[in-house]
């Protein structure tokens, strides 16, 4: 341990801002956004009646009439800015706060928090939806999905060794 901080010398606190690390982030990404894909157009639907629609909440909460300029968003926003944040915010974070949690559970508070964001903060403080969702079927098949989404980003991440 450094005299500085209480984190180990051998193991930063923050990835090094890298294009490795950029490509470790795309690839964690896209890897994430086809499972959350495939669990929210072609899964989802089967157990509660109809798929997953982010893009949906994208237009609500910017007022776009756009559903391909939505789609888009979300998906630059899934691919780039999302496994970003897990790599310099929550696993920081975890790494302070919850040391001792192994990657798996980061991974899965990661997509509970993203959870959290979607359907609190955007879709119920932004966009003015019941908080998320009234708990109906589709918000319960949502918080799978985002922790399918944060599972497969720390699983990339530690293949990866960012």
């Amino acid at each position: 341990m450094t005299a500085s901080s209480s984190h180990p010398a051998s193991r930063p606190l923050f990835p090094p801002s890298t294009l490795a690390t950029l490509v470790t982030a795309v690839l964690a990404g896209i890897a994430a956004d086809l499972l959350w894909e495939v669990w929210a157009r072609g899964i989802t639907p089967h157990l509660v009646g109809g798929p997953l629609e982010p893009a949906a909440l994208v237009q609500s909460v910017f007022g776009l009439s756009s559903r391909t300029l939505a789609e888009i968003i979300h998906g630059v926003v899934g691919v780039v800015f999302y496994p970003l944040g897990y790599l310099f915010i929550a696993r920081p974070i975890a790494r302070v706060v919850t040391p001792f949690l192994p990657w798996w559970i980061v991974g899965l508070g990661f997509g509970a928090g993203l959870w959290v964001f979607a359907l609190y903060i955007m879709a119920h403080l932004i966009a003015g939806l019941p908080p998320f969702l009234g708990f109906i079927p589709l918000a319960w098949a949502s918080l799978a999905g985002h922790l399918i989404f944060g599972l497969t980003t720390a699983a990339v991440v530690r293949l990866r060794k960012a």
